[in-house]
């Protein structure tokens, strides 16, 4: 069995995050276009208004149907130690329930399966997934960075190890630049 898991980041959001900006759905748009005649079954997502907007985006192109996940939802995966700076910008739900919710996104969606699966979330999970698929320590999921409306595909094939297939692509998106690094 193998199962492509296809980790999409919500387009550009407002400063308030309660939705996408105009550039956010043009993002969302232009991706569900890229993802046409994958076969999805559904589009997974996090529960805030940035993700499902973008989720809603995408099933209206590809015709099917979006489900929330708490999975998929915003939080911090894995506490780093001598990061206390960092995380302390976080609120403590997101802090205290990420590793559970982090288990449970890797038990739902990081695993061998039947066609290919969609999933709308943030930044932080995806690092996460990436991080367990290059088997790489804890910690190093701080290092990997995601860009709005990119996408990243994991396959995770029975007996194999995980490979990652695409990270951080955002080709479908027009005029976008590289980040000064």
């Amino acid at each position: 069995m193998t199962r492509d898991l296809h980790l999409v980041r919500h387009g550009e959001a407002t400063k308030d995050e309660s939705r996408l900006t105009a550039r956010g759905r043009k993002q969302a748009e232009a991706l569900a276009e890229r993802l046409r005649g994958t076969g999805f079954a559904a589009v997974h997502h996090g529960p805030s208004p940035r993700t499902a907007e973008t989720a809603s985006i995408i099933a209206g192109v590809l015709r099917v149907p979006c489900r929330a996940e708490a999975a998929a939802g915003d939080y911090v995966p894995h506490f780093v130690p001598d990061h206390d700076e960092f995380f302390d910008r976080f609120p403590e739900s997101e802090r205290t329930r990420g590793p559970a919710l982090a288990h449970e996104a890797e038990t739902r969606f990081a695993r061998p399966g039947d066609g290919p699966v969609l999933v709308v979330t943030h930044s932080f999970l995806i690092s996460w997934l990436v991080r367990d698929a290059l088997d790489a320590p804890p910690e190093r999921w701080l290092t990997l960075n995601h860009d709005h409306a990119a996408l990243t595909v994991i396959r995770y094939t029975t007996g194999e190890s995980p490979r990652l297939v695409r990270f951080n692509d955002s080709g479908h998106l027009p005029g976008v630049h590289l980040r000064q690094l």
